[in-house]
């Protein structure tokens, strides 16, 4: 009985495979529907899109704490010494603009020597600026990657990095930092607006 039904469903199935595959069947003269297709993913595209997210997320916490809040940092326990927002915000952008200054082999636009940045930039809008012009920066860095050069050695602090590096490090280092003020906003009763 099973080779019987076997059998049936066999002899059922081979017309329409035949057909399927016949040249002159409707599906062989016309193809298939396709998605649009998307541009192929570049070196410099990816490397934008992660510059993105982390901008995106470090900048609106920076944009989420009061500018009365700036100078917090907590004291007690083993937090003694540690930056204040302000700072922590400071030094992800001086190492952006170190780090991308580097990968498109230019000097910064603004002193960077210190780890915190710019002493004179006081308020939240300077701050602020500040690090959103840290990212406009990363922006041209990453649209200058191409698979030719990526690998290029560029001179970096006392040696040499792959222009790949310099693009991408600044993303993992951001990232540390954005959890640093993410405690600091938590601290003072703001939720990050990545977890809202």
């Amino acid at each position: 009985m099973k080779r019987l039904l076997l059998s049936l469903l066999a002899a059922m199935c081979l017309p329409a495979a035949a057909f399927a595959a016949s040249p002159t069947s409707p599906s062989a003269k016309k193809p298939l529907p396709q998605a649009p297709s998307q541009k192929a993913p570049t070196v410099a595209s990816v490397a934008e899109m992660e510059i993105s997210i982390v901008e995106q997320d470090i900048v609106s916490a920076a944009e989420a704490m009061p500018e009365d809040k700036y100078d917090f940092a907590p004291t007690s326990g083993n937090f003694k010494g540690v930056r204040t927002f302000a700072e922590e915000v400071k030094h992800a952008a001086a190492a952006n603009y170190r780090i991308w200054s580097a990968a498109l082999q230019q000097k910064p636009s603004i002193d960077v020597s210190g780890s915190n940045g710019p002493a004179s930039l006081k308020t939240k809008a300077q701050i602020v600026e500040f690090l959103k012009n840290s990212y406009a920066l990363g922006h041209l860095a990453a649209k200058s990657l191409t698979t030719a050069n990526m690998l290029d050695p560029l001179p970096f602090g006392n040696g040499k990095a792959a222009r790949l590096f310099l693009v991408t490090y600044p993303v993992g280092h951001a990232f540390d930092h954005y959890g640093q003020m993410v405690e600091y906003l938590r601290m003072n009763g703001i939720v990050p607006s990545a977890s809202q």
